[in-house]
Order: structure tokens, then sequence, then C-alpha cells
């Protein structure tokens, strides 16, 4: 998710063999207090900041080993598998059709000493392809799901007009949580990877609740986990994240009175690509690759994308 500017979904949602349970009635829910402005009931406030979960500042790439599968429960990264997000959002006020559509490659590269396991996102408004970035994952031993940056190609009216990449280790860049292995509601809020300006990458998640149910058009989930992303600099401004068990983000909401973009997605589809259709995701992999190494300086830090 990216906030200084147009914002996208970030955290992937990746549909493998899941346990679906179906919940009572349409729409989405959950068993607490009232709904907030995008419909879904939550907790009408975020988990108090207690404990000492993992952080930013134990990022270790001792603790990676590579070829170790992304398999948390709540981030799985099963290579092939293809989602779609739809839903609305609004730009200076105006309503406009959005659409993510998220590949996991069977591709890896290494950044800062660390095997990642690579994905390719597609960002839609209003039918036109306005981003087409790839993002960088790997899990440590203990089951942390960790951001280690990402390669963004912006265009207007299908032509390049910035490309604001990061990468761990680099420029003063470092790498941030994704998803704990064993997150619970009295945690305090982690970083999401960081990136000084111009990048100005600045995300938080926190978890904001557990044990919710919630209807997209793919099916009915329950014991959703809920992440709340948002910047300390824009208070009462967040995205809300909606991870089903085995699955991963089914649903992106939003809170707060300061929140101007009221982005809400649904998973509307999921599908494993056939062999055919993996050939032709490595090109474009590659070559989002290729112009990362021209264009971005200290890309090339890392080494090329390969099949694993």
């Amino acid at each position: 998710m990216r906030r200084n500017g147009r914002r996208r979904i970030a955290a992937l949602a990746l549909l493998v063999p899941i346990l679906l349970v179906a919940c009572d009635g349409g729409g989405s829910g959950s068993s607490t207090t009232a709904p907030t402005a995008s419909g879904t009931a939550l907790p009408s406030s975020a988990a108090p900041e207690s404990a000492s979960p993992v952080t930013a500042s134990d990022f270790d790439p001792a603790e990676f080993e590579p070829g170790t599968p992304v398999d948390n429960q709540w981030f799985p990264l099963t290579p092939g598998t293809e989602f779609v997000l739809e839903g609305v959002a609004l730009d200076e006020g105006d309503p406009i059709e959005r659409k993510v559509i998220s590949t996991v490659t069977d591709m890896t590269k290494e950044i800062a000493g660390v095997q990642v396991v690579v994905a390719w996102e597609r960002d839609f408004t209003d039918g036109e392809l306005v981003e087409a970035e790839l993002a960088f994952w790997a899990q440590d031993r203990n089951g942390n799901v960790w951001h280690l940056g990402e390669y963004p190609e912006e265009y207007e009216e299908a032509k390049l007009v910035k490309s604001p990449g990061w990468i761990a280790g680099e420029e003063g860049a470092r790498a941030g949580v994704q998803m704990m292995a064993d997150p619970t509601l009295d945690t305090p809020s982690y970083e999401q990877g960081f990136a000084p300006p111009p990048i100005n990458w600045v995300d938080r998640g926190r978890v904001f609740e557990m044990g919710a149910e919630t209807c997209v058009p793919v099916d009915c989930y329950e014991d959703v986990l809920v992440i709340e992303e948002f910047e300390r600099t824009k208070p009462k401004a967040s995205q809300l994240k909606y991870y089903a068990p085995g699955v991963g983000n089914v649903r992106v909401g939003w809170r707060g009175k300061n929140e101007d973009e009221h982005e809400e997605l649904e998973l509307v589809s999921y599908r494993q690509l056939s062999a055919g259709q993996m050939e032709k995701v490595r090109d474009a992999v590659v070559k989002l690759d290729d112009n990362a190494f021209k264009r971005l300086s200290f890309y090339g830090s890392t080494t090329p994308a390969v099949v694993a």
C-alpha cells in the first residue's frame, strides 16, 4: 500500500486449498461492535501496544534459509496463484473503479543476502493500467514474512512516468515485517519496511481484530485477521486488510475521518495458472527486472530474477 500518492494494495491475497467456512448472511461482518464506513463490523479502537513481537530491528539474513517456502497461514505465497480484487475508491472525491491482479511467480532473486519470492502485481483504475510492480517477500525460520522491497512502474496514458523503487539495505531502506508468525491483539504496531525521501515508504501495521467473519464474491470466511495499516504522520487515516487463514488478503477497507480514498476491494476470483501462462508471467517479470537494473543504480546489489 502506497500512501505517498495513489495507493495500492501491497499485501497479496493468495488462494491455495483452504479451510472455507460459510458465514451467515451476505456481505462482510464480525461479531463485534458497530460497522465502519466500509460497512464491516469492527472494534471501535485498535489493539493496545504492550507486547514485544518481532520488529523490523530483528531483521537478520542469517535467519533465512534459501528455498524456504512462504507458508505463513495468513500470508501464503504459492507459485502460480493468481487472484483478482475489485472495488471502488475516491480520487479527489470522484468515484473510480479499481482492480488489482496479483500473481505469485516461481521466480526468486537475492536481496540483502536473502533469497526472496518475486510477486507480480498490476493495478488498474477505470480499466487503465496505472502500475505494474515486482514485490519481494521472504519468510524467516520462525515463520515471520518480511517485505524486502519493490520495483513499481507507474503509467499515465500507457507511458511510464515514474519508477519509485526501494531495496532493503540500499540508500537507507530497510526490510519490514509484512506478517508475524503469531499475530495477537496485544502486540504493538510494527514497521512494514522503510525507505527515506524521496520514496518515503513509512507504512506500519497493527493487529486490529482477530476472529472476524467476512463474505466476498469468492466465499465466506471466519477466524479472519484484520490488520490496520497507517502512517504516523497521517493520523485518523488507515487501511484495513482482512486475512483469511490459509488464504491471505480477501478484503480491503478503510477507517478514520482523515482517510480520503475510501478504498474498498473484495476478492472476486482466483486461479492456478497453466504452464503456458506462467511462461508469459516470467517474461513480464524479466522485462520489469531488466528495467529496474537500468533505472535504479542501487538495484545492482540484487541478483537477476530466475526460476526457483
